[in-house]
């Protein structure tokens, strides 16, 4: 069926082109990005960054030269920061010491930091045409209610059989506009869990239509536990600043600003966070502690419940300095990059009259 499997999609894709904001690039660097950003980001929360990255460095040399803190502020809100490095590690690389030509064989492109199997594919292909067939969630969820595959997407034998299959059904002198068919019919058409199933060009040959198995593939080996972590933020201000930290840790977020952190356990409550702060003994000067606020932020293997307690120093001349710290003045705060749970806190809080009192 592989002939005729590509016949039907590539004539749907005809019918049913999706506008994207890189489609019909052969920039190789534009097509990079917007795979970098895509990387675990549906294109509609993506597209807005590419035209953002595009816009502000234009060329890999731009983003070569840019500071770093520029450009995670860039990518603030976006999630899986690691990317953001990754992204400005390679531009470095191609800028120095590639002479900024982007590579252009499959090889090359796997060099790059933060580019795995599956992005150097789509780059090779979207860019230069190249045989290369793309694995993503889209591809896996088409493929497996089509051709009945139970195989989990999430073992090392599944892997393989999934690259093994679109290889074969991939045209080899086509590979570009197969690819990007094969994704927009996961993304639009068989979609995970309203498929459009009635006008499906594959709906005769569907082993999961026919043995009534939608909802049951693609399969997974692993469900995904995800962990619950406590963060207890606290907000130490004078008249006109506040306290940030820098997290340089290899943990989450790393390289992006925020409050000083105490993280407990499980969940407190003001009382709680006031013994805790006694018994470590963290400030020399009397306190008092409110809170002002909370917030929850869901990440891929992980829960954040953010709390934020507002700190006042009794008899102290001068603010109190967490080690690392820095105080920001509230209006200069915009340039620094922060969690989207700290970034939501500060725009409904740190403004109002009442929080400076």
């Amino acid at each position: 069926m592989s002939k005729d499997f590509s016949t039907k999609l590539l004539r749907w894709q005809e019918d049913n082109p999706r506008p994207l904001a890189w489609k019909g690039s052969k920039n190789p660097y534009h097509i990079w990005l917007s795979e970098i950003i895509l990387q675990q980001t549906r294109v509609e929360q993506g597209t807005p960054y590419y035209i953002k990255f595009t816009s502000n460095y234009p060329t890999v040399a731009d983003l070569a030269n840019a500071p770093e803190n520029k450009i995670m502020k860039d990518w603030e809100g976006l999630g899986y920061y690691s990317r953001a490095r990754n992204l400005h590690a390679s531009a470095k690389y191609i800028h120095e010491t590639l002479g900024g030509k982007f590579p252009d064989t499959y090889e090359e492109i796997l060099k790059l930091k933060g580019v795995g199997v599956y992005t150097a594919a789509a780059i090779a292909s979207f860019a230069y045409n190249l045989p290369y067939a793309v694995v993503d969630g889209n591809v896996y969820r088409v493929l497996s209610r089509i051709f009945g595959i139970h195989l989990p997407i999430d073992s090392t034998a599944g892997k393989k059989y999934f690259q093994e299959e679109v290889n074969k059904l991939l045209p080899k002198e086509k590979a570009a506009a197969f690819n990007q068919a094969i994704m927009n019919f996961g993304a639009k058409h068989c979609t995970p869990k309203l498929p459009a199933c009635n006008t499906c060009p594959f709906t005769e040959d569907c082993v999961a239509k026919k043995d009534d198995l939608i909802g049951d593939l693609p399969r997974k080996k692993n469900k995904l536990s995800k962990k619950a972590r406590y963060f207890n933020y606290l907000i130490l201000t004078d008249s006109a600043s506040v306290q940030i930290v820098e997290r340089i840790s290899k943990d989450i977020w790393q390289n992006l600003f925020e409050f000083p952190l105490l993280e407990t356990q499980q969940e407190t409550n003001l009382n709680q966070m006031e013994l805790l702060l006694e018994e470590q003994a963290l400030f020399k000067d009397k306190f008092e502690i409110s809170f002002i606020g909370g917030g929850k932020q869901t990440l891929s293997h992980q829960i954040i419940h953010a709390k934020f307690y507002k700190i006042e120093l009794k008899g102290s001349n001068s603010p109190f300095t967490i080690e690392g710290g820095q105080f920001v003045s509230f209006k200069d705060l915009a340039n620094f990059a922060f969690p989207v749970v700290i970034r939501d806190f500060i725009s409904k809080n740190i403004y109002q009259s009442s929080f400076l009192l």
